[in-house]
Order: structure tokens, then sequence, then C-alpha cells
């Protein structure tokens, strides 16, 4: 294969004569082989790969100008929507601050519910678990979910939709708490709120709540209600309004005696009486003489044998008499009923 060297100064160009259009350079190289000038013919490939490298080039410095232009020469159409964009972006700013004042308003609204309405009502709170189930089950307010998807708007349309299933439910429990104002008067008077005898100078109680010293087996046990000591015959009253559901002797140890369902989880139970007034099924009124103190069952002496109880358990009836003592009374009635001595049954 001949070798070729190609200086400059053996390129030998012929050009077109002077005054005749101009033509194509022809290139010359000197084939030492030959001992012969030869034409220079450049291989398709070269040119191929030339035009691709030009047109390459183009393309990269073309992408390069508009990058630089679109940077720092934006058109008009994308002035103004740069201007929309950073308007959207100050309104989300405010529409946040917003949102964040009405969480702090719900959780106010939420806790007051909880913590004051239903407390007045007796009512259980609502854990924070159902409020979130509910949101996640129901989800009836869906106003914004067909709204676009960029980042702003899913951050606010979840934020709207999590105040908006808060406040639907918020909603519901304001209706039930309605429920509960109008059943308010029923809800008081099933309340026991008074003595179950008579007790205007608070020497009747002989013993209280809580452990005390068995009358018979002479041991600690625990003593579920209050003994009033009285004469035998003395009326004994309903403390609250309810409806009789023993009334007799069923052999437990209380002899006769009365127990009265009050609903919203109340109930009462007068022991030891001489005998009832009351009968099964009867519908009794606060102050109304339900039977008569008496010695009967497991009794030492005339006294009647009072219990609260509240969902089941029993509870302390010496925090009941709220409607017939005076503040003073009640401190006085408390010291006497905490005194670790014996009951009577």
């Amino acid at each position: 294969m001949p070798i070729k060297f190609i200086f400059d100064e053996r390129i030998l160009t012929k050009q077109a004569r002077p005054g005749t259009e101009s033509m194509k350079k022809i290139k010359y190289f000197y084939n030492t082989h030959t001992l012969r000038y030869d034409k220079l013919v450049t291989p398709l490939r070269v040119k191929l790969l030339k035009a691709f490298g030009f047109f390459a080039a183009a393309l990269v410095t073309g992408f390069l100008f508009l990058m630089i232009a679109y940077k720092y020469f934006p058109s008009a159409n994308e002035k103004i929507l740069q201007n929309e964009n950073s308007q959207l972006k100050d309104r989300y700013t405010v529409l946040n601050e917003r949102v964040k004042q009405l969480e702090l308003q719900m959780d106010e609204l939420e806790n007051r519910d909880n913590k004051v309405y239903r407390s007045i009502f007796e009512s259980q709170p609502i854990p924070d678990s159902i409020r979130v189930k509910d949101m996640d089950d129901k989800k009836e307010v869906q106003v914004v979910s067909n709204m676009g998807e960029t980042d702003l708007v899913k951050s606010m349309t979840g934020q709207l939709n999590n105040l908006s299933s808060r406040l639907t439910f918020q909603a519901k429990s304001y209706v039930e708490i309605e429920g509960m104002v109008k059943n308010k008067e029923k809800l008081l008077v099933a309340i026991p709120a008074i003595q179950p005898v008579s007790n205007k100078d608070l020497t009747r109680v002989a013993s209280g709540f809580g452990n005390r010293i068995d009358p018979v087996y002479k041991v600690p046990k625990f003593h579920a209600g209050l003994d009033f000591t009285a004469p035998q015959g003395t009326p004994i009253y309903a403390t609250a309004d309810g409806t009789v559901t023993t009334a007799g002797n069923t052999n437990n140890g209380y002899g006769n005696h009365v127990v009265i369902d009050h609903g919203y989880g109340y109930q009462t139970l007068y022991g030891h009486m001489v005998r009832t007034k009351a009968r099964n099924g009867q519908s009794v009124k606060r102050g109304e003489v339900i039977g008569y103190v008496g010695s009967t069952g497991k009794s030492t002496g005339p006294h009647c044998h009072y219990e609260v109880h509240r969902n089941g358990q029993p509870v302390d009836p010496i925090y009941y008499f709220y409607n017939d003592l005076t503040p003073a009374q009640f401190d006085r009635i408390l010291k006497l009923a905490a005194s670790n001595n014996q009951s009577f049954d």
C-alpha cells in the first residue's frame, strides 16, 4: 500500500482561471511509491462523520443558546406564568396559615366536647382513635378532591379533607350533645341526690362506705354503703326517680329491701326494712316513701342500709347528697362517714 505524505508545500491546488467562475478546489498529494501527484479523495464515511459532527455541534450550541435565553431572557408568556406562580405561592402561604388556625380551633372544640360538654352530662369522652377512624371510613365531604395534582394543591387538599371530616364528625357529636341537653332534666331527676331518711341534724350516719368491722364476725369487711340509724318505722324515701326492680326479702342478707333502677347507669338499694311499701315494677319519684326502717336480715339494730351503684359498681353515696345539704353540712357528714367504726350489717 502506498504511503501518503501530505505537506502543505507539496499540495498543489488547481484554481479557476482568472475571469472565469470559481470552481471547487482540487487537492493532490505526492505519492512516494509512484513518484507522482495523485488526487486526494475523501472517503464517504469521513464525509458523513464530519457532517454528523457539524450538525451535533450545531444542535448542542443551539440548545445551550436556548437554555441561556429561556433562563435570562424569558418571553412575555413566561413572565406572566412566573408572576402567577409567585402569586399562587403567596396565596398558598396565606391559606396554609389559615388552615393551621382552623386546626387549632378544631382541636379546642374537640377538647371542649370531651372535657366540658360531655363531662356535664356524665358521658364518656370520644377517643381520638374513633374520631380518626370515622374520618378514614366515611369522608363525607369531598369538595376539593378533584383538584390538580401539584404538590401545593395535594398538600392543601389533604388538609382541607382532614378538616372537613373532623367538622362533619364534630357536627354529629354536637347533635348528640343537643339530645343530652333535652334529656338533662330527666338525667338530673335520675341521679340520687338526697338522703334516704330524714337527717336534718346529721346525727343518723352510723357507718360509712369502705372497710368496716363486721358486727357479726368482728373482722374487717368491705361495706358497700351507708348505715342510717333511726327508730323502727321511720319512713325511707326514694333518692331519685326510677322504677322498682326488687321489693321484698330475697334471702341475700338485706332482709326486706328495695332496689330502684334510675336509668343512666344508676341503681340504689335500701335494706333491712321492717316492711316495704313500693312494689315490683312501680315507678317512683324522688322523695316518695318506699318503705320503713327495720332490722330484718343480717342486722344488729334498726337502721337503713343505703347503696348507690353506678354502671354496676358500688360508689360512695356520700358524694350524692348535694340536693339537701349546705357546704358546711356536707363537710360535717363527710367526716362522720369517714369514721372507721363498726357497721350495723
